[in-house]
């Protein structure tokens, strides 16, 4: 269950003695005291809701607390619905990979990037094959290329101890 943001004051727990009064129909009833505004909510068997508490006097209206709560809660979750939380995907690489493991690989960076996932691209060297950082860097080139229609860099290649990355956000 989605909760509201702020704490709403309604019927008894408005502390004000007197408050700015908007009635059912959202017409303007005046400044009148706590006591009257309840009994005007009363009559209409609805909640007296707390809507501006920063006010001088507090403005209060007239509703159906629930079916106000319902209606933020609802559009709480339609904001939410419209987002898309970035993750951070990684995949890895060896300087001496395979051209078909290379174009698998490549096919799901490719698919990461397309689901406007941020994809961190890490090429591991072991032992001797830190003495050819050129192959992977020029890898890392390839894998740039590549994925030029569907992404930008966003960190340049750079080696970090023995792991060569980068980070590709989508276009």
């Amino acid at each position: 269950m989605v909760k509201i943001k702020r704490f709403v004051r309604i019927n008894e727990k408005i502390r004000a003695p007197q408050v700015r009064l908007i009635g059912s129909q959202g017409e303007q009833l005046g400044i009148v005291s706590l006591e009257k505004a309840l009994e005007i909510a009363a009559q209409y068997e609805l909640d007296l809701v707390e809507v501006a508490p920063q006010a001088n006097p507090p403005v209060c209206r007239i509703m159906d607390f629930s079916k106000f709560k319902y209606e933020q809660e609802k559009k709480e979750r339609q904001t939410k619905k419209h987002q898309h939380k970035i993750h951070l995907k990684e995949i890895r690489l060896m300087p001496n990979i395979d051209e078909h493991d290379y174009q698998i690989k490549l096919r799901q960076l490719i698919n990461f990037l397309q689901k406007k996932d941020k994809v961190r691209v890490n090429l591991f060297f072991k032992g001797r094959q830190f003495e050819h950082l050129d192959i992977g860097k020029k890898l890392l080139e390839r894998v740039i290329q590549d994925t030029r229609d569907f992404a930008h860099v966003e960190r340049e290649p750079l080696l970090e101890g023995k792991v060569m990355g980068m980070t590709l956000i989508p276009k």
